[in-house]
């Protein structure tokens, strides 16, 4: 049978995207440690054969150690999957990643998206509509700051999707979280080469339905 019209499918199961080359994906409610234990075993496979072996083994704990502080982070942020490079660019791994999460609406109802995005849009500064794969939705630029309670020692540019799920019965909503961080300049020319790219990404988001 030929698929159905979009105006006829029911509400999406989930989403798909092209990750930039060099970047990998870590799932983050099934499948997450042997996710973070392959790029781990990867990473510490492309060190020098001449590197010592004390040297591998604190490269290794240290590697896990950040990727599961990174992964905790994603977690308490309602986080679906989480995406980062994993290739290393003059011998360095880039400082950046994004996740996808899924927020549902709290207690009170289930209000229209187009009022929730424009409450959104008057309260957010640097904010703009924005269309992905038929759903309208706002886009976010920002600067945080540090964080050292989260061991964040540097400001942040962070780029926010917020799209609400189409076709949902319910107040169903999917941000798409961008972060680099910076100890130069989190608004430089290194930054916005790299929000190019992450915008570039969400040209590849696509609803999957069942």
């Amino acid at each position: 049978m030929p698929e159905a019209a979009p105006e006829l499918r029911s509400a999406p199961v989930g989403y798909a995207l092209v990750p930039p080359p060099g970047w990998d994906l870590i799932p983050l409610q099934d499948g997450t440690d042997d996710a973070v234990k392959h790029i781990v075993d990867r990473a510490v496979h492309r060190l020098s054969d001449g590197i010592p072996k004390d040297d591998v083994i604190k490269a290794r704990l240290e590697l896990l150690k950040q990727l599961k502080r990174v992964v905790k982070q994603a977690r308490k942020a309602g986080g679906l999957t989480l995406y980062l490079p994993v290739e290393r660019i003059h011998g360095s791994l880039i400082a950046a990643s994004f996740v996808v999460s899924e927020v549902l609406s709290g207690p009170g109802g289930n209000p229209r998206s187009d009022e929730v995005l424009t409450h959104l849009l008057s309260g957010a500064a640097n904010s703009e509509p924005i269309a992905v794969d038929g759903a309208e939705g706002i886009r976010t630029d920002r600067v945080a700051p540090p964080a050292p309670e989260r061991e964040v020692e540097y400001p942040s540019r962070r780029i926010d999707y917020v799209l609400p799920v189409p076709r949902g019965t319910t107040s169903q909503w999917v941000t798409v979280c961008f972060s680099t961080i910076s100890d130069v300049d989190p608004l430089g020319e290194f930054a916005e080469v790299l929000v190019e790219l992450f915008d570039a990404v969400m040209t590849t988001f696509r609803w999957s339905y069942a």
